[in-house]
């Protein structure tokens, strides 16, 4: 009996094992960007040049799947050096304290568009963590001629308030929009 629940039991573990597809981002064509509203009249934007993103796919049911992406904060890059020294000091992002910000999934499920998903999960940041939803969109497939690797596309769509991780606390909104903009574009092989 011992040995048929341990059959059993490997596999159960064997099938869940290979259900699994583990997607991971080309950094060459993977960024983090995002725009705050400046003295309520102009965007400002800027990217995150160092961004990851993998999912752990369920390859029979999508909404099992699981998301993370992680991002090193002091990859920031609004095109404007004493800008991007400001926003990595302990006025707003405290990058030597705080260099990565990190999302997890918690749960998934199907919007309304075609190929659009409401992923719930955990976003921490600025040493403070706290619930969140994002916009995950599939852009679709394909096979990349340069490497001959199945190429899958993803976007990340949120909009997250910079006082919730008391990013900023000395600068009102009438200098910098509390509500921070974000988009993530991945392009993402099977590791």
């Amino acid at each position: 009996m011992k040995k048929v629940m341990s059959l059993l039991m490997f596999s159960l573990f064997a099938v869940s094992v290979f259900a699994q597809k583990v997607l991971v981002n080309d950094p060459a064509h993977s960024r983090i960007q995002f725009s705050v509203i400046h003295l309520t009249i102009s965007d400002i934007s800027g990217n995150f040049e160092t961004a990851n993103l993998t999912i752990n796919a369920d390859e029979k049911n999508f909404l099992n799947s699981k998301l993370t992406f992680e991002v090193d904060v002091n990859s920031i890059n609004t095109h404007i050096e004493a800008r991007d020294n400001h926003l990595r000091s302990a006025d707003f992002l405290d990058v030597a304290k705080y260099p990565k910000m990190m999302f997890t999934s918690t749960a998934i499920s199907k919007a309304k568009q075609k190929n659009y998903y409401n992923v719930k999960g955990n976003l921490s940041m600025h040493g403070i963590t706290k619930p969140v939803s994002v916009v995950l969109v599939y852009r679709g497939s394909t096979v990349n001629q340069m490497n001959k690797k199945k190429t899958y596309g993803y976007q990340v769509l949120a909009t997250v308030k910079r006082s919730d991780f008391n990013v900023g606390p000395g600068f009102p909104e009438a200098v910098i929009s509390d509500q921070v903009r974000i988009k993530g574009d991945f392009e993402l092989t099977e590791k």
